[in-house]
């Protein structure tokens, strides 16, 4: 009988470890793998995490990267540090093309300001200067709550891209306004650089928490689990998702003496 483990993985910051253990604790209960675990690193998953991928024994991994979609991380140096764990790995989508988050983001913004014609919903984004995946999930989610909710304007902004965050105040049209964060877990990003960018203090705009324990959030975990089941069986060897094609290339560089990645 093949076993199998479920891992979910993310950079260490503000609550993330608090976090990933919630769901992980969810998802031992909720679902029939032998072993569910959590890998949390500060800069350098190869270097911080070989230790512990070497240890995993199971035949089946499949592994959640803990972000709302593809970063630098997610697509060069955790796929190179995953290659320490022996068997069958399925590297999954990042958690934030789930309609779960949809719904997450909707519900997160009314509860502060109710939806109205006159209510204005932007959804904050981490951006990036020279990668789509952030500003694609963020449009994806924006998308589905202007045909899917009855606020008057739904909104995206951006840290790392235009229409930048400072901005926000500017672009909203309409008498109540309420943003909310597209990050799993806080960081010094949803803490201290979103605030200061939306002028929090001046009034006017309601600020949301980022999905953190959310349990719409194990349900999208357990989903893409049960996803990845059925890809094992049926996906054709001519089809290779994006993420599998991550796992197949990335390798770790011996650069140094020590064998990880500069």
């Amino acid at each position: 009988m093949t076993s199998e483990s479920l891992l979910l993985i993310g950079r260490e910051t503000g609550n993330a470890h608090e976090v990933f253990e919630t769901h992980a604790e969810r998802l031992t209960r909720r679902t029939d793998v032998d072993d569910v675990s959590i890998a949390t690193y500060e800069s350098e998953p190869v270097r911080e995490l070989q230790a512990q991928f070497e240890a995993i024994s199971t035949d089946r991994t499949y592994v959640i990267p803990m972000r709302a979609a593809h970063t630098h991380d997610t697509i060069e140096d955790v796929p190179a540090a995953l290659s320490y764990i022996s068997g069958n790995v399925r590297y999954c989508e990042p958690l934030g093309r789930s309609p779960a988050v949809t719904e997450i983001l909707r519900k997160r913004a009314m509860n502060l300001v109710p939806a109205g014609e006159d209510a204005s919903l932007v959804i904050v984004g981490f951006g990036s200067s020279s990668k789509p995946y952030h500003r694609q999930t963020t449009e994806y989610h924006a998308a589905r709550l202007r045909d899917g909710s009855d606020y008057g304007e739904v909104l995206t902004c951006y840290l790392l891209q235009n229409p930048a965050v400072e901005c926000v105040r500017y672009n909203v049209s309409k008498r109540r306004s309420v943003a909310v964060p597209l990050f799993v877990t806080r960081s010094e990003a949803t803490d201290e650089r979103i605030p200061d960018a939306l002028e929090l203090g001046r009034g006017g705009i309601e600020y949301a928490d980022p999905f953190g324990k959310h349990p719409r959030i194990t349900d999208a975990i357990r989903a893409e689990v049960e996803k990845q089941r059925t890809l094992t069986v049926e996906e054709p060897s001519a089809s290779v998702s994006f993420e599998t094609q991550l796992t197949r290339t990335r390798r770790p560089v011996a650069t140094d003496g020590e064998g990880f990645l500069q």
